[in-house]
C-alpha cells in the first residue's frame, strides 16, 4: 500500500469516475486503474462498485476511504511543518465563499492580502453553504467563508465578526417612518427573499419565526432571487421590504441609505466564521487570511459582541 494508491482512491471517490480522476491526478486511466485494482488485491476487498454510473464506494469502501482521507492529510502535514519552518508564505489558499458575503466582504481584504502575501494564490469560488462543506470534505477547498453555527462535526468554526440585520424598507410603506422596527413587525406578504438554499432566506424566516416559503409581494409578479442587490432593486422599485446584512449597506449613496433601518436592541445577527476541515492543513496562510479579514471589517462590526445571533435552520 502506498500514499498514491491512496491519493487515487481518494480522486476516485472525489470525482466518482475514473477518466475525471485519473486527469486530476496527471496520470493516464489505466495507471490509475491498476493501481486501484492492486490496492484492492492487497486489502482483499473491493472498493469500487464499477457496475454503477457513477462509480460508487463499496460499504467497506467507504471505511477505507475514509481512514485514507485521515492518512493522506498527515502526511502532508510534513510538508507543512517544513514550510511553516522556514517561515514562507507561499502557494495556494482555496476559498469557498457564499454569495451573501462575496460583494460585500472580498474587496475590503483582498488588494492587502495579496500585496502583504505576493508569493500566495488567492482562488476564490462563490458557493452555497452545503457545497462550501463538501468541498471541504472532499479537500477540494482549503477553507470556507460563510455563516455558523453549522452544528457539523467534521467543521471546525473560527468565528471572525457578529453582522447586524438591518431592514430595507420602501418609502411608501408603513415601517418607513419608524426608525428602529422589530421582528414582529415583519409581514411575510410583504417581505422579499431570496431562493431556497441561501442561509440568508433561512435566518430571515427565522427572525420572522416562520418557516413559510417567502413572500412575492405583488400577486402579479413572481420573482426568486439570489442576489441581494436584486432584492434591494425590487423594493425601490416595487413596494414591501427585504432584510439585509450590515456590510451590504455600507457604501450606499446617502439618498438609498434613508432606506435603511435599524432593529430595536438586542439587534439580530450573523456569525460570520471562517470553516475548515477538522484535518485542515496550511494553518499559516489560513491564519493570515484571518487576520487581514477581521483587521479590514469596520470597527463598529469587528467589535460587535454577539448577543442575538439567528440560527440558519
Amino acid at each position: 500500500m502506498t500514499l498514491v494508491q491512496l491519493e487515487y482512491l481518494l480522486a476516485v471517490d472525489t470525482h466518482r469516475h475514473f477518466a475525471t480522476a485519473a486527469d486530476h491526478c496527471f496520470v493516464t486511466q489505466p495507471t490509475l486503474s491498476m493501481q486501484l485494482q492492486k490496492l484492492e488485491e492487497e486489502l482483499g476487498v473491493q472498493l469500487f462498485d464499477r457496475s454503477r454510473v457513477p462509480v460508487r464506494p463499496t460499504e467497506i469502501g467507504k471505511e477505507v476511504i475514509a481512514q485514507a482521507r485521515l492518512v493522506v492529510a498527515e502526511s502532508k502535514k510534513i510538508k507543512e511543518i517544513v514550510q511553516n519552518q522556514k517561515q514562507e508564505l507561499s502557494g495556494e489558499l482555496r476559498v469557498g465563499i457564499i454569495p451573501t458575503l462575496a460583494p460585500y466582504l472580498i474587496p475590503l481584504f483582498v488588494t492587502n492580502f495579496m500585496e502583504k502575501y505576493p508569493d500566495v494564490r488567492l482562488v476564490v469560488q462563490e458557493l452555497l453553504t452545503e457545497e462550501i462543506v463538501q468541498k471541504l470534505n472532499y479537500e477540494l477547498l482549503d477553507v470556507g467563508l460563510l455563516v455558523t453555527p453549522l452544528d457539523d462535526k467534521s467543521i471546525k468554526e473560527l468565528p471572525l465578526f457578529y453582522e447586524a440585520f438591518v431592514a430595507y424598507i420602501n418609502p411608501a410603506h408603513p415601517l418607513a417612518s419608524s426608525k428602529a422596527i422589530s421582528p414582529e413587525q415583519l409581514d411575510l406578504d410583504e417581505l422579499w427573499v431570496l431562493n431556497e438554499g441561501h442561509c440568508f432566506r433561512s435566518q430571515v424566516l427565522n427572525i420572522c419565526n416562520r418557516g413559510g416559503a417567502g413572500a412575492t409581494p405583488s400577486g402579479h409578479f413572481d420573482y426568486k432571487s439570489g442576489s441581494l442587490e436584486t432584492l434591494k432593486r425590487l423594493v425601490e422599485t416595487q413596494r414591501g421590504l427585504t432584510l439585509l446584512p450590515e456590510l451590504s449597506v455600507l457604501d450606499m449613496p446617502k439618498e438609498k441609505k434613508a432606506l435603511v433601518h435599524s432593529f430595536q436592541e438586542p439587534q439580530p445577527q450573523r456569525e460570520v466564521s471562517l470553516v475548515v476541515h477538522r484535518s485542515f492543513l496550511k494553518k499559516k496562510l489560513i491564519e493570515a487570511l484571518q487576520q487581514e479579514i477581521v483587521a479590514a471589517v469596520p470597527a463598529p462590526i469587528r467589535n460587535r459582541k454577539k448577543e442575538q445571533v439567528v440560527g440558519i435552520k
